[in-house]
C-alpha cells in the first residue's frame, strides 16, 4: 500500500463524525447544544452517560484501529513506527476536521489521541487515562483531566524510551496541540468559572 493511499484513509476513519450521527439520531445538533463541540464529553452533557461511553470508545477505536492495521501494509522502507505515528496523527487530524463536515470544526482529539496512544504505547497510556479518570472523579472537571494526561503521557514515554524518541517526540506535540484546543477551558478554570462535569457547560 502506499504511504499516500494509508494516510488517506486513516484520515477518513478518523473523520467519521460519531458525536454527530450520534447527535442526528436523537434529531439533536450537537454544533447548537451544550458547548456546540463534537466530542465525547458534550454528548454526555447532551444525550447522556450511556450515549457518551459509546461515543468515547467509538473515538478512540477510530484511531487505534488504523494504527493496528495500516503501518503493516505500507510499502515502505522506513520504520513502521514512524509510519504508525503518522496514521495516528492523520486520525486525529480528521477527528478535528473531519471531511464528511465539509472539514468543519469537529472534537478536540482528546479520545481519538488516547485510542491511538492505546496502540502505539498502551502501558504509558494506561496509566494517563488511569490519571485522567482519577481527575475527573475527583475534580469533576474533564477540561483539567484532559489537561494532566496530556503531560503525563508525555513524561512517561521520556522515561521509558528517552526525549529523542518519535513517541516522546509527537507526544509532545500533540500535548501543545491540547492545551490550544483548551485554552478556553484554561481561561475558566483560572477564573473558577468552569463547568463541571454532568452539569451542562463548556466542554
Amino acid at each position: 500500500m502506499h504511504p499516500a493511499i494509508a494516510l488517506a484513509l486513516a484520515y477518513v476513519s478518523g473523520s467519521i463524525p460519531f458525536a454527530h450521527l450520534a447527535g442526528k439520531a436523537k434529531s439533536v445538533d450537537l454544533r447548537k447544544q451544550g458547548s456546540g463541540n463534537l466530542g465525547a464529553t458534550n454528548v454526555f452533557r447532551v444525550l447522556g452517560w450511556k450515549i457518551g461511553v459509546a461515543v468515547f470508545l467509538a473515538d478512540a477505536a477510530k484511531g487505534a484501529l488504523p494504527v493496528l492495521m495500516l503501518p503493516p501494509r505500507i510499502d515502505s522502507p522506513r520504520d513502521p513506527v514512524l509510519w504508525a505515528i503518522a496514521v495516528g496523527v492523520a486520525t486525529i487530524a480528521g477527528h478535528v476536521r473531519p471531511v464528511f463536515l465539509k472539514f468543519g470544526k469537529g472534537g478536540k482529539g482528546v479520545a481519538t489521541a488516547a485510542g491511538v496512544f492505546f496502540a502505539l504505547a498502551p502501558w504509558p497510556m494506561l496509566v494517563a487515562f488511569g490519571i485522567f479518570v482519577t481527575v475527573v472523579l475527583g475534580t469533576g472537571y474533564v477540561s483539567l483531566g484532559s489537561l494532566i494526561s496530556a503531560v503525563i503521557l508525555p513524561t512517561l514515554l521520556a522515561i521509558r524510551y528517552g526525549v529523542r524518541s518519535p513517541l516522546f517526540v509527537v507526544s509532545a506535540i500533540i500535548a501543545t496541540f491540547v492545551f490550544w484546543t483548551h485554552r478556553a477551558n484554561i481561561g475558566r478554570l483560572r477564573r473558577g468559572e468552569e463547568n463541571r462535569f454532568g452539569k451542562g457547560g463548556q466542554a
